[in-house]
């Protein structure tokens, strides 16, 4: 979920578009004769009196039917249209009905129950049109990236969808290359994300990219190099509204200390963590701590006022980068002050 080198999508070939072809009785109680009648005693008034419970209509006193047949019956056509091909995915490849009820629900545990991710400011995200979110990146494994995209799509009023842009080694590797796709995720250039912005999306980009992720303990919620501003002038072509984004907690599910290199040369990838856990415990080693999270999204930088050619100015490019990454810090800082604990 970072920055990474433009790599040209026209000559890729896209992602294709697939299109193929009851009711509870009453429990019976014993029946009263007219010698067992109780009297009724009067209804009490005034301030002391017990308030009468509502009346309800026979729709809401009836229980709910067919609430299980529904989700069967729902299951079921799933997956008819997933074995028919009778669904949608766009050119990217993303694949909103399959997002929607498998991938996000697969994530949304960890989301709510694990690391019990608090949420503010998603309201400086708008109900409608292109939206860049900048966030922080961190936590040797992207996992800030996926609990980025449910808050945003379980917490926003309009459950928008967040398309987050990716680095090229999350496309080269196996089973996650095809996941990414489906989940709406792209390659980190600047043709893609202008589309996307164009088309009214929200896209998320974590311009540490890298150096955030895999930077070590010592060094949390430091935020690294921002690349070069490229988010800024994408954003001012598209002439869409910035949205910093600032994320505590996940900076400590894996404690990175060490950085093995040669494996990691070895394996093609930027960096080998080595924390407390792993690789000593192995697999066991890669469960992420349970640590509590908060994501709050900053005021919006709004680049709908600035001239067309403003995204060539590359003075007025840097003075808005550091203004972004000046906004997440500060906010880091601030949330920092505020957190009790890293667990609770």
């Amino acid at each position: 979920m970072a920055d990474a080198k433009v790599i040209p999508f026209g000559d890729e070939p896209r992602s294709r578009r697939v299109r193929n072809g009851k009711a509870v009785k009453r429990p019976m109680g014993r029946s009263r004769t007219a010698g067992s009648l109780a009297p009724v005693p009067e209804q009490q008034t005034g301030p002391d009196a017990s308030p009468e419970p509502p009346v309800r209509t026979p729709e809401e006193r009836r229980p709910a039917v067919g609430g299980l047949e529904r989700r069967i019956a729902g299951g079921l056509a799933f997956l008819r249209r997933r074995v028919t091909g009778d669904y949608d995915v766009d050119e990217f490849g993303y694949d909103k009905e399959l997002t929607d009820q498998v991938l996000m629900s697969l994530v949304r545990p960890l989301y709510e129950k694990y690391f019990r991710v608090e949420v503010k400011g998603i309201e400086n995200i708008p109900s409608e049109g292109g939206a860049l979110v900048v966030a922080n990146h961190s936590g040797t494994l992207p996992l800030d990236g996926l609990m980025l995209q449910v808050a945003v799509h379980d917490r926003h009023p309009a459950e928008r969808h967040l398309r987050l842009l990716a680095a090229d080694l999350v496309f080269m590797l196996p089973v996650v290359n095809e996941l990414a796709r489906k989940a709406g995720h792209t390659l980190a250039c600047t043709e893609d994300a202008e589309r996307l912005l164009e088309r009214g999306e929200v896209v998320g980009v974590m311009p540490e990219g890298f150096k955030g992720i895999g930077k070590p303990f010592a060094d949390r919620y430091k935020l690294q190099r921002f690349g070069r501003g490229g988010f800024v002038s994408t954003a001012l072509k598209a002439g869409v509204p910035i949205v910093p984004c600032s994320i505590v907690g996940a900076e400590e599910i894996y404690p990175m200390i060490g950085n093995a290199k040669t494996a990691a040369r070895l394996l093609g990838f930027p960096y080998f963590p080595i924390t407390p856990t792993f690789p000593w415990l192995g697999p066991l080693g890669m469960v992420p701590l349970p640590t509590k999270w908060t994501i709050q999204f900053g005021e919006p930088i709004q680049t709908d006022g600035y001239p067309a050619e403003a995204a060539d100015d590359p003075m007025l490019m840097f003075n808005l980068t550091d203004q972004v990454r000046e906004q997440i810090q500060h906010t880091l800082y601030k949330l920092l002050v505020e957190r009790r604990s890293v667990f609770f």
